[in-house]
């Protein structure tokens, strides 16, 4: 069962009303966002609020984040509060399709780790399904919000697994939303791929694109790329 609280070198995640609790997943994508000059983020689908806390500890922006489920809401509006940021985080309880409607604002950076289960079976608690699943948000519907909130010089940071991301890349593309940095996930070299790390931005250009892996032949024994990644969040690198 995982710990109901999980403590960063400069935070600390309490995780027990979230459905999602603190992954691989929101620590990649927290830890390869680049955040040089930028002022206003929109952290989609917050979860716990780790990756707000992330891109707060490595900039000056001011954080809005959001999150379709209640408790999750609370729960990231705690861990800001108890962070030394908690005076540039904000967390709304509201769904995408909602807070584009109602927000006139522009953000220079929009960041997602979504749902992405599409065709799997569901978890039987709604919440982790909310979480894991793309029912309560399409990933037309997030690409929409994107589209409306997003700066014309801004960037959208996503983590998919490689299926879902080819997929998403296409449909990104048709709405004039190009692929511009790619890093491919591997847990480990002798592996196939598992995520994809993708930036988008309005303008097209030539990607670039390298490959990462998590870890070496021997499970928890850390690839010096990952650990130059993570390490000023984990506390163990």
């Amino acid at each position: 069962m995982p710990s109901q609280e999980f403590v960063f070198k400069q935070f600390k995640i309490l995780q027990d009303k979230c459905a999602m609790k603190v992954g691989t997943d929101s620590v990649l994508l927290g830890s390869w966002v680049n955040t040089d000059n930028i002022k206003s983020i929109l952290d989609i689908g917050t979860g716990t609020g780790i990756i707000a806390l992330m891109l707060a500890q490595k900039s000056g922006a001011y954080i809005d984040a959001i999150d379709i489920d209640e408790n999750a809401a609370i729960q990231a509006a705690e861990n800001a509060k108890q962070s030394i940021w908690k005076d540039r985080i904000f967390i709304h309880h509201i769904a995408l399709q909602k807070f584009e409607f109602e927000s006139n604002k522009k953000y220079d950076l929009i960041v997602s780790n979504p749902p992405y289960f599409v065709d799997s079976s569901k978890a039987i608690e709604e919440s982790r399904t909310n979480a894991r699943h793309t029912d309560q948000l399409a990933y037309a519907d997030l690409l929409n919000g994107v589209l409306k909130l997003l700066n014309t010089t801004g960037k959208f940071y996503v983590i998919l697994p490689t299926k879902e991301g080819e997929l998403f890349r296409d449909m990104a593309e048709e709405r004039k939303l190009f692929l511009t940095k790619l890093t491919r996930v591997k847990t480990r070299s002798d592996k196939s791929e598992k995520r994809l790390l993708m930036r988008f931005e309005f303008i097209r250009k030539t990607f670039s694109e390298n490959v990462i892996v998590i870890e070496q032949d021997e499970r928890h024994s850390y690839t010096p790329e990952y650990k130059a990644l993570t390490k000023d969040y984990y506390l163990g690198f």
